[in-house]
């Protein structure tokens, strides 16, 4: 079975920007200022993992835990720095810890508390949340808040997640009791931008016309490419292509898209009718033509911020693919 790790730039990310936020990566020489806001029992007190008071060894050690964590793939922890500040001071934190042997992570938080009120949270949550599912092999983000902090929830609403129970959990700040707690969990269909569509008079799922290419090279093997960060459905892998503009045959918008997305140039008598997908998506139906192509002009190279890989047919099974891929893939696995 083919390994799936994250994509090199979700490993090597050293800088997560919002419109006034910068999230990087810990480092010993924010041990201090951490502690400083940390031992406060109103920051302390809505955190699981968090003792009361709150030693400053303890802030060196978690510093070093997160950057092993980072560089072997486990949790990767941002230090927030708001650039309404100048943007050196730290005002906060937020982590993702990868849950092993499942796709799914924990997302956690928490902001000093003389910079409540400003939205902060909410913005970090988001960003980390989109960042995790569009480069991390991921189907769910979950979170847990206690039900005593109603603005935490509000937060977490905010940033893309959606309620999903209750339950109760162990605070370390509380001296270890068990508390109740909100359940909540975000996917890729919870945050994913949506394509432009047109509309239909007569009503029902516009139509959305896709062509897209299977390119394959000497060795058999085949190109598949991952929806970047921004996208819908953005971290699920595809084969390249696009929308059809108007006026576009399914030959043409395919020259033009692996064009512009791979700097490759194809010709039409190059492309070669496969099959066919038909699929309904929540808010639209796809129509998308898949086309085989075995030459071309030009080295591809990801032109678009998305992750490339050349793979074997047995090994695309390994890939979650969009859904209205996925029936295509034992097709082209019995033809390669």
């Amino acid at each position: 079975m083919a390994a799936i790790e994250a994509d090199a730039g979700a490993r090597s990310s050293s800088l997560l920007t919002t419109e006034r936020l910068v999230l990087r990566p810990l480092t010993p020489d924010d041990a201090e200022q951490l502690h400083r806001l940390l031992n406060d029992w109103e920051v302390c007190r809505m955190l699981q993992t968090v003792p009361f008071p709150y030693p400053r060894l303890l802030a060196d050690q978690w510093i070093a835990d997160s950057v092993a964590q980072r560089q072997d793939g486990t949790a990767y922890h941002f230090a927030i720095n708001d650039t309404e500040t100048g943007g050196e001071v730290l005002v906060g934190a937020v982590g993702l810890k990868l849950t092993a042997g499942q796709r799914r992570a924990t997302l956690g938080y928490w902001i000093g508390r003389r910079f409540w009120g400003r939205g902060v949270a909410r913005e970090a949550a988001g960003r980390v949340l989109r960042w995790a599912l569009a480069n991390l092999d991921l189907d769910c983000v979950e979170a847990v808040t206690a039900t005593d902090n109603p603005a935490s929830a509000r937060v977490l609403a905010a940033a893309g997640f959606r309620e999903v129970g209750a339950g109760r959990e162990v605070f370390l700040s509380r001296g270890g009791s068990t508390q109740p707690v909100r359940r909540f969990a975000a996917s890729r269909g919870d945050v994913s931008a949506l394509p432009d569509l047109p509309s239909l008079p007569t009503g029902g799922l516009p139509l959305l016309l896709v062509a897209a290419c299977v390119l394959i090279d000497g060795s058999g093997r085949v190109l598949i490419t991952r929806r970047p960060e921004g996208r819908a459905m953005a971290g699920l892998w595809e084969f390249p292509g696009g929308k059809l503009e108007p006026g576009e045959s399914p030959e043409d918008a395919l020259a033009r898209e692996l064009r512009e997305e791979l700097g490759i140039d194809v010709s039409r008598t190059c492309l070669a009718p496969f099959v066919f997908a038909s699929h309904s998506y929540e808010r639209f139906h796809l129509l998308m033509p898949l086309f085989l192509c075995r030459r071309w002009q030009g080295k591809p190279v990801p032109r678009e911020g998305q992750t490339m890989r050349w793979v074997t047919p047995d090994e695309l099974a390994d890939y979650p693919f969009l859904p209205a891929d996925r029936p295509l893939l034992p097709m082209l696995r019995d033809l390669l």
